[in-house]
């Protein structure tokens, strides 16, 4: 099973709120996972990693200017 993750865009240096955000879930027991939350913090995402054998996928941000581009 892959777990992918990107940062969350609205959440500053210092503040006390979860990062990341899962994007999707794949894999034999993705049809089977369900999300409830909707912003976790990296240690909890690695627990739900570890504990159904998942591997985290850390997705890059885009820049700017390849924003720009997909409009």
């Amino acid at each position: 099973m892959k777990i992918f993750v990107r940062a969350r865009q609205k959440v500053g240096e210092g503040v006390k709120q979860p990062r990341y955000r899962v994007v999707a879930v794949t894999g034999d027991k993705g049809d089977k996972f369900k999300v409830e939350a909707t912003h976790f913090r990296k240690t909890e995402l690695e627990a739900i990693a570890a504990d159904t054998g998942g591997e985290i996928v850390w997705l890059e941000p885009m820049s700017e200017e390849e924003k720009g581009k997909m409009k």
